[in-house]
């Protein structure tokens, strides 16, 4: 089954045909870094590094761009609101550019806490100003912009194909605006290129209209085309950026270069909290830095990856514990497989698990537009044969047991990165703890078959207390550590 994906701009399922064979360009819309990192943040960017990674693993060399919005991402939709840096700022009492320092750090620091790759290039805005102005002269000299006291509008009515991603239809939009219109701006729906920054704006540049600074959209459309080329494969972000913030890179990208400007765009649905939108300006959100005090931040990670990307995914502390559990079952398991390598001999018996069959429902599984919930799934069906496996108790080989955890690495860690941390139990005198408490299970199994059933609740009430509980299964018996 080939790769298959929902393009939002097509509103269907397409065959993945990148631009270039077996090249993938690919641009997702960075963080604005005026505070730390949430869920919601994580939800968007764990999401596009399996996307990332599960491309790579496909056999596509991805250059993947992330841009990180340092400047011009102004409160509301009309252009008039502050720079979110810029107040933030004035909260905190420091440089605009002393907050997204310290917040760039922060990002990057739960990014990697949680697995997530860092991308190829991570351009920020404020290193791309000299970009943004030439698309600006050039939208000018297509007469598809204006300028109006300093600042530089897109006149949305010059570009025919807007509303091509959002489904939204400018006479609508004329008819929902309840804002009045700025002395400058020709409509209400016209977006800022650039604008003219007042005397106390910390953030300026100078530029042929006035010394301001860019607008938020225009950012996006300079650092993708800069490294990417004019017409790229795949554009991500938040399903809250498709408009106007994706419908404004279209227009403006499109409409300076007269060229397709992305072919796939991919969105991520939201975090909610008792159905409500995940965000800062609700104050309902979870950062990652208090949510990686209660939980692993791979525990994290599995909780987001339970849910599809363009499914909403609904945040509480009962199911972020149900992931952990769910993903200590797993660990468990390869942790169990992990001491019965240690201890195997290099030959006798072969497994008896169809590895091929597992990898082919993985990649079933994720071609269909990256269906991560179904990829656990496999790898749950997996982890059941392994049980059983180590449950009959037969002297399989190493090599033959290290190609069963070989899958592990490739598909739990190489494309959803999980389980990444090597796999091995901790050992007393070169004998593993996995293999300790599988001698304890043995015998155990012994006991119960010949009905001395109060020394095996003796062994399994001492172990209790020792932090390790026995589950009797269809499987077998199988042992967890509780904390």
């Amino acid at each position: 089954m080939a790769l298959h994906l929902y393009n939002t701009l097509s509103k269907k399922r397409e065959l993945f045909q990148p631009l270039r064979d077996k090249e993938v360009g690919m641009y997702v819309c960075g963080p604005t870094v005026y505070g730390h990192s949430h869920l919601g943040h994580a939800k968007s960017y764990v999401s596009f590094d399996v996307i990332v990674r599960y491309l790579r693993y496909s056999g596509y060399r991805v250059r993947y761009v992330q841009n990180i919005t340092d400047v011009g991402h102004l409160l509301g939709d009309t252009d008039d609101g502050e720079d979110r840096l810029v107040k933030q700022s004035k909260a905190e009492q420091k440089h605009p550019m002393e907050v997204a320092d310290e917040y760039t750090r922060s990002y990057f620091e739960d990014m990697d806490a949680l697995g997530v790759l860092r991308p190829d290039i991570s351009p920020r805005a404020t290193g791309h100003i000299t970009e943004q102005i030439e698309i600006i002269k050039t939208l000018l000299q297509k007469g598809l912009a204006y300028e109006g006291n300093g600042s530089v509008y897109f006149d949305v009515r010059k570009f025919h194909a807007y509303g091509k991603l959002s489904g939204r239809v400018l006479e609508e939009m004329e008819s929902g605006k309840r804002v009045e219109i700025k002395s400058e701006k020709r409509n209400p729906e016209d977006f800022a290129l650039w604008k003219k920054a007042t005397p106390e704006h910390v953030m300026r540049w100078p530029s042929p209209w006035s010394v301001g600074f860019p607008g938020w959209h225009i950012e996006c459309s300079a650092m993708s085309m800069k490294y990417l080329g004019e017409g790229f494969d795949i554009h991500g972000g938040g399903l809250e950026n498709q408009f106007p913030h994706h419908e404004c890179e279209i227009a403006q990208s499109e409409g300076a270069t007269g060229k397709p400007f992305v072919k796939y765009w991919l969105h991520n649905n939201m975090v909610t909290v008792d159905g409500q939108k995940m965000g800062k300006s609700l104050g309902n959100f979870t950062t990652l830095k208090d949510a990686f005090k209660r939980w692993e931040p791979e525990v994290v990670r599995f909780f987001i990856l339970q849910s599809h990307y363009r499914s909403t995914l609904d945040f509480s502390n009962e199911a972020v514990d149900g992931a952990g559990r769910g993903l200590a079952r797993l660990r468990q398991t390869f942790q169990q497989l992990a001491g019965r390598i240690q201890t195997a001999p290099e030959g006798n018996e072969p497994h008896t698990i169809s590895l091929d069959t597992y990898r082919s429902e993985f990649c079933k599984a994720m071609d269909d537009d990256f269906n991560t919930p179904q990829a656990i799934a496999v790898l749950f069906e997996l982890g059941k044969e392994i049980n059983g496996l180590i449950a009959s108790g037969k002297p399989f080989g190493r090599g033959s047991l290290q190609e069963i955890d070989e899958v592990r690495k490739e598909l739990a860690s190489g494309v959803l990165g999980i389980l990444e941390e090597t796999i091995a139990p901790q050992s007393l005198n070169g004998t593993s703890e996995a293999d300790l408490l599988g001698l304890i299970v043995e015998i155990r199994k012994d006991i119960r078959a010949q009905k001395l059933w109060g020394i095996s609740d003796k062994i399994r009430d001492g172990l209790q207390k020792l932090g390790i509980v026995i589950e009797d299964t269809k499987e077998g018996a199988q042992w967890k550590k509780v904390t």
